[in-house]
């Protein structure tokens, strides 16, 4: 090949005549990611609550480490942000969610679990993507209780000053 070539040009057509084989691509964007019952797998985090879930057709239970999530949760607030990527991709009553979830309080649990949500509605139908993203529901709230410092009693606060 490096034979016949004088300047780029020519390189240039040499390596159009060669054919060179493209790197192969990465598994089809269309595709669902299911395991053998069918269902979606995802795991959601927010603080230090870790949540994982599992997504399947049914008539849209969400179950909470073995309980309804109107028993987990509570507080209605946290149920609609349970169910806030459901609503956005117009899946609500569509799917039967099972998630177990650890750590953190409730709050941080429901942000699990919805950042979960989305992310196994992304591995059943990958074009719910653009719906999602839009939401904000794919971001990870990296935002976690900051540390005690020695020297303080607390992670900011210092002790009281005095002068006398």
């Amino acid at each position: 090949m490096a034979e016949g070539v004088r300047d780029f040009s020519d390189l240039k057509t040499t390596l159009i005549k060669a054919k060179v084989p493209e790197a192969p691509q990465a598994v089809a964007e269309g595709r669902p990611k299911l395991d053998r019952q069918g269902r979606a797998y995802a795991t959601g985090k927010r603080k230090n609550a870790v949540a994982r879930v599992w997504l399947k057709p049914g008539p849209g239970r969400i179950i909470i480490n073995g309980k309804e999530e109107t028993t987990y949760f509570a507080r209605p607030v946290l149920r609609m942000i349970l169910r806030q990527p459901l609503v956005a991709a117009a899946r609500d009553g569509q799917f039967d969610v099972i998630c177990t979830v650890v750590g953190g309080g409730l709050s941080g649990q429901a942000g699990a679990v919805r950042h979960g949500i989305s992310k196994a509605l992304i591995a059943y139908e990958p074009n719910l993507r653009p719906v999602l993203k839009q939401g904000g529901f794919l971001t990870r709230d990296p935002r976690v209780v900051e540390r005690k410092k020695y020297g303080r009693p607390k992670a900011r606060r210092s002790f009281q000053f005095s002068k006398r």
